[in-house]
């Protein structure tokens, strides 16, 4: 992961200097590989947005059986029922609020399960180092936003903002993990407002 990081940086960089500036937003997985990209010295980025995102697991044990657990949901995603496994899905408790439907291109999603099955090998939380040790490194100001409802990750936010000298966390009544499709309105409007007052 921390290769996933460099390269982002490198690409911005290679855009160059005197050009807008650069506020990078990421939502639970891009949240977490985010993490890679800002925490590293070569960090162009100006500010950034995190929602709903995990550190990392701290403990070998914790990633072990995470990696168990995105095994079989990849083979659920590749092998069975696809609307079974979006309902399974959907029913975690941590995406507490509107589940996908048809109408948000879950559909069309079935013609990608192969891809996705492999995304929960690939980019597995059981698969990374945790980056709690590294969240001091992150002097840019930081908008961390969570659901109210998310409590896991309300948890998780409240932790990681500690840590990091210009983070501040928000967090979006009434809705689950997945803040920017449950309460958008919202989400863009602290947005704006955060990318106003921390790049002007």
């Amino acid at each position: 992961m921390p290769r996933v990081g460099e390269a982002l940086n490198a690409e911005v960089n290679d855009v160059g200097a005197g050009r807008a500036k650069r506020v990078l937003v990421g939502y639970s997985m891009g949240g977490r590989l985010a993490l890679h990209a800002l925490a590293r010295a070569d960090a162009p980025w100006d500010a950034a947005v995190i929602v709903s995102a995990h550190p990392g697991l701290e403990h070998a044990d914790e990633r072990r059986a995470r990696l168990a657990q995105d095994s079989g949901w990849a083979t659920k995603a590749f092998a069975g029922d696809w609307q079974k496994f979006l309902s399974e899905w959907n029913s975690q408790s941590v995406l507490a609020g509107r589940p996908l439907r048809d109408a948000d291109g879950s559909s069309r999603l079935v013609m990608r399960r192969r891809e996705i099955a492999r995304s929960f090998v690939d980019w597995s939380l059981g698969a990374q180092e945790p980056m709690w040790g590294e969240l001091g490194r992150i002097k840019i100001p930081v908008l961390w936003v969570v659901g109210e409802r998310d409590e896991k990750f309300h948890g998780l936010g409240q932790r990681a903002v500690s840590m990091m000298p210009q983070a501040r966390l928000a967090v979006v009544p009434g809705v689950g993990h997945r803040v920017p499709w449950d309460c958008g309105d919202w989400f863009a409007a602290r947005v704006v407002e955060f990318v106003r007052a921390s790049v002007s």
